[in-house]
């Protein structure tokens, strides 16, 4: 009796191991210095960027659009027009579905996380960047990115045409899609609707981007 207790509670054992060996799905790309999303740059032919969100089943590849003034080496100040590269890390996610910030940057913000909740991508969006009477250019939503490590960076919360907003290096989307997949953006990384509306539903803060580029880069 002792020896057939024994076997049933090794045969439990193994199976709970075999159980817990599993990859819980979503869990694909989650781990610490693991990117969940990868984005290679290409400055001789904008069109050939991508990037390659990870997921359970199985990987999506969208076209990106990128800076109109060129790709900058990782550990790069930010410029305007210029895309960086290097690794980065996810501190803010803004759509009108969706809030969710830092809270370093929300103490920084000196506003409430319920004022920037019902209106800091509101805000942000209702700005005509290029001065054409066109609104809307973050498209659905706005996905803030800080460079790991840290380096100094102009990114800030200020008023832009008597608008309050957050300005960062961020993934996009866009209010034309034909911009998509060409080199025309402020430095940021545009993408389309549908792409834009998936990196809205499987990005969290904190999670990894690697952005890098087969190019030379300016420094």
């Amino acid at each position: 009796m002792a020896l057939r207790s024994l076997a049933v509670v090794a045969l439990l054992t193994l199976l709970n191991a075999c159980a817990g060996s599993e990859t819980p799905e979503g869990s694909l790309g989650d781990a610490p210095g693991n990117p969940l999303l990868t984005i290679q740059l290409n400055a001789e032919d904008p069109s050939a960027s991508f990037g390659l969100l990870q997921r359970p089943k199985e990987p999506l590849r969208f076209s990106v659009g990128q800076g109109r003034n060129g790709i900058a080496c990782a550990g790069s100040r930010f410029q305007e027009g210029v895309t960086p590269l290097g690794l980065f890390r996810v501190n803010a996610i803004l759509s009108e579905g969706r809030f969710e910030m830092d809270p370093e940057l929300v103490g920084r913000s000196g506003r409430t996380e319920a004022e920037l909740r019902s209106t800091l991508f509101s805000n942000m969006n209702s700005i005509d960047f290029k001065g054409d009477g066109e609104t809307g250019e973050y498209g659905t939503g706005y996905i803030s990115l800080e460079p790991v490590p840290l380096t100094d960076q102009p990114f800030e919360f200020n008023t832009y045409d008597g608008t309050f907003r957050w300005y960062s290096f961020a993934i996009h989307g866009s209010n034309d899609q034909s911009r998509i997949g060409q080199a025309v953006t402020g430095g940021c990384i545009n993408a389309g609707r549908f792409t834009m509306d998936v990196l809205l539903d499987r990005l969290n803060l904190g999670d990894l981007v690697d952005i890098a580029s087969n190019n030379s880069c300016l420094p």
